[in-house]
């Protein structure tokens, strides 16, 4: 990759190596699914991979289920049966025949990308926006970000300690926290670094590339301010900490007043037990805030007057300014949007009718409204959003469009509850330079060609 894509002045080593690999992990992904055969269907204009496009592309795959006839090319998740010709005349398989959990169909193939890191435990996936439907995100592609790897914790030898500028510490298994008043909210994660190769010139290509970095999900636990009050904090408390239990022993500060705000101790996700990779099994949920807070695998959580100036938030975590000066604790995540359908490496087969989708966010709070322009921001529309509209969640906006087979630039723009209105590129980069690579939430652009192919611009 060269460096007028990933230029030093900005690109520390470390960040220019994983934005180069990003590139280069896309690149193979896109090329593995150019078998998959085109139709004129709106699942066929998706960069989506065939089975020999996995496995090209480098998948593992197996057998999911000791005791069935599986082939090994099957999508993740999935059994391979036998297609029956005419399902009318004959008897399908039996119940519970794929073990007694679920799979999906054979025929969906979505899958999350692996950042290529040399160290495979720590790395990150990312989520397959362009394929979802809704606000939720299923459990199983749900965006993971990962420091030193998966642990595997025994829920009964886990406890949660609660301690510092509190008048009585505290020790909590999860069936402590269990037996406590319970919440359920839906809401988004996203992670900082979210799309941090587009800053200065458009580099990936789809928008799992771009924007793959956020999830949905309904979380479930005890509210943290339940716990709090159980533990008396004690005046001049202000920050607590919050701590992991995976190997780099991830550590966060998060203001007490966030913690008595809507914090989560989360122990179920999707209305199931968390999945490992997103902290089973108690993580804590800061909703609108960077996704890094979200401390998963939590063992401790220390009561301070102070920030605990962790590694992940001065030396990481942090906006350097153009005047040398660098933001910390640039918590919030500012509102968002960006458009699903149609999206880069996808091709629309003809001119007609089309159904603009995508997804908008905030960290603020809800989303006020979504205005999509096809002109490349000369003129805007205002876009339905479909309910549910849920503070501080993905939001589904969509807008029928008559594309008529001349070039085009599509982009949303989302402004939320506080009036606070999504920028353009140009303008968020007049305010906060180049020199940092989080914390990008400028206006996407995707260019429809006359040919239909769309790609990443910066427009």
């Amino acid at each position: 990759m060269s460096e007028e894509n990933f230029p030093s002045d900005r690109y520390g080593p470390a960040e220019r190596r994983m934005a180069e690999a990003l590139v280069d992990l896309e690149r193979r992904t896109l090329r593995a699914g150019e078998d998959a055969e085109a139709c004129e269907c709106r699942e066929g204009m998706f960069p989506s991979l065939s089975r020999r496009g996995l496995l090209a592309g480098g998948v593992a795959l197996g057998a999911a289920f000791a005791g069935n006839a599986v082939r090994a090319d099957a999508p993740p998740g999935s059994v391979d049966y036998p297609v029956q010709p005419d399902p009318t005349r004959e008897q399908g398989r039996m119940i519970l025949d794929d073990g007694g959990y679920g799979s999906r169909s054979q025929f969906e193939n979505e899958v999350r990308w692996r950042y290529p890191t040399d160290s495979l435990d720590s790395s990150w996936s990312m989520t397959p926006l362009a394929s979802g439907q809704g606000i939720i995100t299923p459990s199983g592609l749900h965006f993971e970000r990962h420091h030193g790897g998966i642990p595997t914790i025994d829920p009964e030898r886990h406890s949660l300690i609660v301690h510092g500028m509190v008048d009585r510490p505290l020790s909590l298994t999860v069936a402590d926290l269990k037996r406590m008043p319970s919440v359920s909210r839906l809401h988004f994660i996203e992670c900082s670094g979210n799309g941090l190769t587009e800053w200065v010139k458009p580099t990936l290509r789809t928008v799992q590339g771009t924007h793959g970095l956020t999830s949905t999900s309904e979380w479930t636990g005890v509210a943290l301010s339940t716990v709090l009050r159980e533990a008396g904090v004690q005046d001049g408390a202000a920050w607590i900490l919050a701590e992991g239990s995976d190997a780099a022993v991830m550590t966060r500060s998060c203001p007490i007043d966030k913690a008595m705000d809507d914090a989560i101790l989360a122990y179920a996700q999707n209305g199931e037990a968390l999945r490992p990779e997103q902290g089973y099994p108690l993580r804590l949920l800061l909703p609108g805030f960077e996704g890094n807070t979200h401390i998963k695998w939590l063992r401790r959580l220390d009561v301070s007057d102070k920030p605990f100036m962790t590694r992940e938030e001065t030396s990481k975590y942090t906006d350097l300014m153009p005047d040398g000066k660098a933001r910390i604790f640039t918590l919030d995540m500012d509102a968002k949007s960006v458009i699903t359908f149609p999206s880069g490496a996808m091709k629309l087969p003809k001119p007609g009718f089309y159904e603009v989708s995508g997804l908008a966010w905030s960290g603020r709070g809800k989303v006020a409204k979504v205005e999509v322009s096809v002109d490349g921001g000369k003129t805007w529309t205002e876009a339905p959003l479909q309910e549910p509209v849920i503070s501080k969640c993905h939001t589904r906006f969509r807008l029928p469009w008559v594309w008529d087979g001349t070039e085009a630039v599509l982009q949303s723009r989302c402004t939320d509850e506080t009036g606070y209105l999504q920028p353009a590129l140009k303008d968020l980069v007049a305010v906060r330079g180049t020199n940092s690579v989080y914390h990008l939430n400028a206006i996407q652009s995707w260019h429809v060609a006359p040919t239909g192919e769309v790609t990443n611009v910066h427009a």
